[in-house]
């Protein structure tokens, strides 16, 4: 008797189908993953906003001190100043915002970066998860397409695609005195309570990358540095244990500014007008990770950090090991 052929026909085919069945799925998620919105490039800093308290003192600091000029305004109605731009080079500006602190920060109004498109940015980020509150807008004084988060510190991150018609373009090497103290933002510095949390959020998420860590104690870590993916100015994370109020949070959340000689920016200073007035003594140390610099400060207390980019004694200083605060 012919044993009956069904059982056999019948496995074939299921395992087909189960072949089939793979291929498609192996298939869809090929499809998916080059589908999947990519993170587009973070360029670098454009900019950093501070709130101030009185404009026109701010601005005897920005530009009587410092030595910048304004690249633009905005004007509410009444003629009143909402913001000013100083400009640092044909990238990287400072923007004085002529506006009251959101409740419980401190002076520090935003950071922002240049990156390749604010629009794949946002869909990169619904992607990965991120809750973005607001659609990508243009932004009605540089005329940028500007993208607004928050970090897990709850800072304002600001995401900058410059336009053609825009404040970068408009203003190419104009706005740009021989006065100016630094042509370069070095690095912006923030408040960070968790660092595990901060460096998926900057690291993981956005693609910087960790370089150093530093101590001021060498039992407790204070400092992160994380450069941006696509550039070379980085952020450096001021960790803390106890979050300082917000009258108290100038030398933590601050600008560094990149000169090639501390010494001779010191003498630049102490030579111009407005350090009569400017009250404070301006002394060169050389800090944690051997480089030289010194601090300013203006008239709300924000720190201005001036330094140079090589270590003093042209040796690099080695991480600390130190835990980061409980």
């Amino acid at each position: 008797m012919t044993p009956t052929k069904g059982p056999q026909l019948q496995m074939n085919r299921s395992k087909r189908l189960a072949a089939i069945c793979t291929i498609l799925f192996t298939c869809a998620l090929t499809i998916q993953a080059q589908t999947a919105p990519t993170r587009p490039k973070i360029l670098g800093i454009s900019h950093v906003g501070f709130f101030v308290s009185d404009l026109p003192r701010a601005l005897e600091f920005w530009h009587g001190l410092l030595g910048y000029d304004e690249s633009a305004e905005h004007k509410n109605p009444d003629g009143s100043i909402t913001n000013a731009i100083l400009k640092i080079n044909d990238h990287q500006f400072v923007e004085l915002l002529n506006l009251q602190p959101r409740a419980g920060s401190g002076r520090l109004g935003h950071i922002a970066f240049t990156v390749s498109s604010a629009e794949r940015m946002r869909r990169y980020l619904i992607s990965r998860g991120v809750q973005v509150a607001s659609p990508v807008l243009k932004n009605v004084t540089t005329g940028d397409l500007t993208l607004t988060i928050k970090d897990p510190d709850g800072n304002l991150v600001e995401f900058d695609e410059p336009q053609p018609d825009g404040l970068e373009a408009r203003t190419a090497g104009k706005s740009l005195p021989a006065t100016n103290i630094s042509d370069s933002i070095y690095h912006l510095g923030f408040l960070v309570g968790n660092s595990e949390k901060s460096i998926k959020f900057y690291g993981d998420l956005l693609g910087f990358h960790e370089f150093w860590r530093g101590s001021s104690n060498g039992t407790q870590l204070s400092w992160i540095d994380m450069q941006v993916p696509d550039g070379k100015d980085y952020v450096e994370f001021m960790l803390y244990r106890d979050l300082p109020p917000p009258d108290k949070r100038g030398g933590q959340e601050h600008i560094s500014l990149l000169v090639p000689d501390v010494a001779k920016s010191i003498s630049t200073l102490e030579s111009r007008r407005a350090f009569q007035t400017y009250g404070k003594p301006i002394a060169p140390h050389t800090g944690v990770n051997g480089k030289r610099q010194v601090n300013l400060f203006d008239p709300d207390g924000t720190r201005v950090e001036l330094m140079e980019s090589e270590t003093a004694n042209g040796k690099p200083v080695p991480p600390s090991t130190a835990p980061p605060p409980n």
